[in-house]
Order: C-alpha cells, then structure tokens, then sequence
C-alpha cells in the first residue's frame, strides 16, 4: 500500500521527518524516500530500496543533509519518490499513496500532448511522475489536483512539498486517510496517527475526502472544501492500519476487538484456548476471547527482531516463506487442546494452510479458524493492501471457479452471508485448509464495529460495492469540464 509523513515548523523538522516517516513502515518494504526544502539550500532528496533493509539503517546515516523546516517523506510499495518537479507553479516536491488503474491511458493521453515522462523504472511508468504532470496542467495547485481526482480510477491521495507550505489532498472519495497533527510552531499530515505521539504532535482531525489544505508552521489553510461522500476503506480496520492509529476517530484495534467481541458472543464452539495470528488477529482474538468467556493464550508467536509482513515481498514463495519463518508455534500450549485462532483475512490460504499443519504437528486436537472480515470475493481496485495480480489468486474465487465452471459467476450469492452459495463456499475454503471448522465476520458486524454508516465506508472486496472517484467528481461537477476547461472524457 504506502504510507507517508509531512511536516512543517519553526524549526529544522528533520529528526521528525524521519521518525514519523519511519513509523509508517508496516505499509510497505518496496521503496522509501525523504525531501526536505530550505530557501538557500532548495530541495534535498534521498531514495532508497527497502526490500533488503529497513527504512532507519537506509537513511541514519544521511539526516544532516536533509536541511530546512519542511519535508515529506513516503514509505512506498510501488514507485521510486519524492518527485521534485519545477514547473509554471513553482518547484515542488510531491508523494503519493495511490492505486491508478488507468496509468496507461493517462500516460498516453500526456504524450498525445507532448509532455514527457522521465521517470521510468524497469519499464514502469511513475505513477507519482504521472501525478506531478497533471497538477502542473492546471492554473494553480487546486486545479491540478483536481485535474488527478477527476482522472483517475482508483484512488490517490498526496503530499506536496512547496516554497510556501505542505499542501495535502485526500483522494476523492477518502479510501486512504490523511490525519492532521499540531505542536507549538508546528503541523503535519500523515496517514498513520501512531506516528504523532512519541514526536509529540497532537491529533488535530482528518483531512476529508476530496479536502484540500495547505500546512504552514503556525496555521493550517482550507483550500478546498470536503467533498460530500466518504467511502474510506474498511480493511483499515480489519488489516492494514496499525492497532494505535484512529481512522475518521474510530481506533483501530478498538474495532478488531469489538468485531471479535460480536463473534465469540454469537459462536456456540467450545474449545480450550483462543489465539490470535501476530499482528493483526490479535485485537480479534481478545475481543472473541471476552466475548466467548474462552481464555487468551498466546498459542503461536511473532519473530519481531527480523520478520517483515509477509504480504510485501514480490514473490508468492518468498511470501509463503516469510509467512512460515516469522510465527513460532508453543507446542506446551498447544498439545492435547482445542483451539481456536484468530486471523484477519484469508487472501489466497497459503499462511493459513501452513498454520494449521503446524498445530497439529504441535499436539492440536481441533483447530477452529474465525476470520475477522467477510470472505474476500472481489479483488481490490482501489488499494494495493496485497500482492495479488489477478482475482483467481483469491482462493474464494477458485472455488467458485470448481464449483461454477466459471469464476464470475453468481458472485452476488456467494458474498451473501448465509445464503446456500456462501455456506458451500465457506465449507469448502474450510476442507482445503484440514480446518476443524471454519467461519467468517459478518460484514453487518465489521460495519457496526467500525461504527460509521455502510455508504462512508468501502466494502467492495466483500460485497462488490464500489464508487470510482472520477465518477463522483463527474456527478459533484456536472458542467462536464475538467479543472482546465477541457471537457471531460
């Protein structure tokens, strides 16, 4: 996915920059960056590959050459930023967290115009450089960026570096945060709020969706108004997002635990112990225990000193691999028990197939797996939150595929809780994984547990629900013209 971290001060903001930069790495181990401006000095800027070594070793070591009181920095899972552009706009520095489905048809729309793109990587095409293009093709920042939201589907939020302030624009429809934070002579945007405390920023509020505001080390600016609907994604809460951060003010981990609290409550198994798969089935494990009145015990372990996520590495069997070496299992617990663990979601059942054979080698007698989200039935358009290429990496798809001859087929009935598709389907994800039994979080207790309604929040990995962003700009602005004045395709 990608995260990052902005700010600006009366002072020089680099120990901030990198440790609010680095507070972000959970999201992503590809590439990493930091751009600071001073006015004598300009813009300084470092990139680095992440995918041997971690964000701190890679950019220690250069922290006196990031001068000035203000800078972004990015912790990125596609494209090599910052990108430092000088255009009619002024110099500016700009990082994203985006997922443009569309990259190609923008890119060539450019070239059609004779702008160039100079940012290739491997053959790749910049999605930030592409970004930076199309806010220069506006009159000022503002129509810039809402050149991007009008054009692409998917999402993309932002950061830009100026020589007069950080702006920040959430993408249009708010599926990827920006939060705010404040001290005496100082701002910030980030989109983790874990990364504010320790650096001693105070949680102001989130940036709304389509909000555009400009950060200056004693004010915050509102260049452009919230637009009126929010589908922020749910896998915040269920996944991605660390356990301390708020999303729109609801807690992260607060809302895995409540989720858990609603299904121990409802599930009629009996078992010895509950356990929850390091990180993010662990807030849904301690709300299913209390829930449930089945005791807490930590049946398998989390390597931290060494193991990152295992979603991140470009290679499914280097993922597997990952995913095996970074839990430990304690065959104590484990031995002659029932047990029921909690994860957060089953995305092809690579890791959850591998855990289960472990506990049984471990002594297990039952093993019960309760998912935290509803079945993933739908690839996700809108965030890169996994690696997956295709949606025939989904195992509920390739089921589907074996019992329907076709993969696409009655989608609709298999991501309804309850109906005779969904429970085959479920049973059957619980056979191939040697589960003792098998369920999933109802998507009406996710919503419930997030606490906002079902239209402000994003479900369409669930239930194929979905708004492009470039269509609610469409509707919000019915002249049919682009920020520039050309009409809209």
């Amino acid at each position: 996915m990608g995260g990052f971290f902005g700010a600006i001060s009366r002072v020089p903001v680099a120990n901030d920059l990198f440790y609010g930069t680095d507070y972000h790495s959970h999201l992503g181990t590809k590439r990493a960056g930091m751009v600071t401006y001073d006015p004598e000095k300009g813009f300084n800027r470092s990139i680095h590959s992440l995918e041997r070594d971690y964000f701190r070793s890679k950019f220690e070591d250069e922290l006196d050459h990031f001068v000035g009181n203000q800078g972004l920095g990015v912790i990125s899972d596609t494209d090599p930023q910052p990108i430092i552009v000088n255009s009619h706009l002024g110099r500016y520095a700009v990082v994203t967290v985006a997922k443009i489905n569309n990259l190609r048809e923008i890119a060539a729309e450019l070239l059609e115009q004779r702008m160039h793109l100079s940012e290739l990587s491997a053959n790749n095409i910049n999605q930030t450089e592409v970004v930076a293009l199309l806010i220069n093709m506006g009159k000022t920042f503002v129509d810039g960026i809402n050149l991007v939201f009008s054009k692409v589907k998917g999402s993309c939020s932002m950061l830009i570096l100026t020589e007069d302030g950080i702006i920040a624009a959430r993408d249009y429809l708010g599926r990827t945060p920006i939060v705010l934070g404040e001290k005496p002579g100082a701002h910030a945007a980030a989109s983790e709020s874990s990364s504010f405390p320790n650096l001693d920023y105070k949680r102001l509020r989130d940036v709304g969706p389509g909000e555009i505001v400009r950060l200056r080390p004693d004010s915050i600016e509102v260049l452009q108004k919230p637009a009126s609907r929010c589908q922020i994604c749910s896998f915040l809460w269920v996944y991605y997002g660390f356990p301390g951060s708020d999303y729109e003010g609801i807690n992260t981990e607060a809302v895995r635990e409540e989720a858990g609290r609603h299904m121990g409550f409802e599930d009629p198994t009996e078992a010895d112990c509950v356990c929850g798969i390091p990180d993010s089935g662990v807030g849904h494990a301690l709300g299913y225990a209390e829930g449930s009145g089945i005791p807490y015990q930590r049946a398998v372990l989390k390597y931290t000193p060494t193991w990152p996520r295992s979603f991140t590495p470009g290679h499914q069997s280097r993922r597997a691999l990952v995913a095996k070496m970074k839990l430990i299992p304690n065959p104590a617990i484990l031995k002659d028990k029932s047990v029921i663990f909690c994860d957060d979601s089953i995305v092809r059942g690579t890791q959850l197939r591998d855990n289960v054979r472990t506990f049984y080698e471990c002594g297990a007698k039952d093993v019960h797996a309760r998912i935290s989200c509803p079945p993933l039935v739908y690839g996700c358009p809108f965030i890169g939150f996994t690696s997956s290429k295709s949606d025939m990496e989904l195992i509920t798809r390739q089921i589907i595929q074996d019992f329907e001859g076709d993969a696409n087929k009655n989608l609709e009935a298999y991501a309804t809780t309850g109906s005779p598709e969904y429970e085959r389907m479920v049973a059957e994800i619980g056979r191939r994984l040697e589960l003792s039994t098998l369920s999933f979080s109802k998507i009406e207790t996710l919503i419930e547990s997030i606490g906002l309604p079902k239209e402000r929040i994003c479900t369409h990995c669930f239930d194929g629900s979905s708004y492009q962003p470039d269509q609610a700009y469409a509707e919000d602005h019915p002249d049919g013209l682009n920020p520039d004045g050309t009409p809209r395709k």
